[in-house]
């Protein structure tokens, strides 16, 4: 028989970086996760991108049990290190702070592909580009309709 899912928990964490510290700590306590084996787990699975920030979905069951899926890494953050930017743009459509390549675009759309809701990597590339148009990044190499 299936175990029945108590609820779900979305945090985004360092690479190899979990510890029982905010905002972890209170997020597992309050549903009664064990937060030392969720942290040596996730650490494990995490070494080879460590330092990364990565989105983590944490299904809890009725027995305390609990699963987890670690996604990509946002689509912003990898704008910012593609562009060498530490922030986007306060006013996006005047200031600009950096820019990025169709080819950066792409590698970062084939990247995100599993977790976003598109069926092409044309369609991918489009939301990543809309994603670093309103940080103020701006792309080049792209058809202007997709600009």
């Amino acid at each position: 028989m299936a175990k029945e899912v108590e609820t779900f928990i979305k945090l985004q964490v360092k690479g190899g970086a979990a510890n029982p510290s905010p905002p972890i700590g209170p997020a597992l306590g309050s549903k009664g996760v064990n937060i030392m084996e969720f942290c040596k787990r996730f650490n494990a699975q995490t070494q080879d991108k460590a330092g990364k920030v990565l989105p983590v979905v944490i299904t809890v069951y009725n027995d305390k049990s609990f699963d987890f899926v670690i996604k990509t890494p946002p689509a912003a953050v990898q704008i910012m290190e593609l562009a060498k930017i530490k922030g986007g743009s306060g006013e996006p459509n005047r200031k600009k702070v950096g820019t990025l390549t169709a080819e950066q675009v792409k590698a970062i759309a084939e990247d995100k592909m599993p977790d976003l809701n598109c069926f092409t990597v044309e369609s991918a590339m489009s939301m990543i580009a809309g994603t670093a148009r309103s940080m103020g990044v701006t792309v080049t190499g792209l058809n202007p309709s997709n600009n």
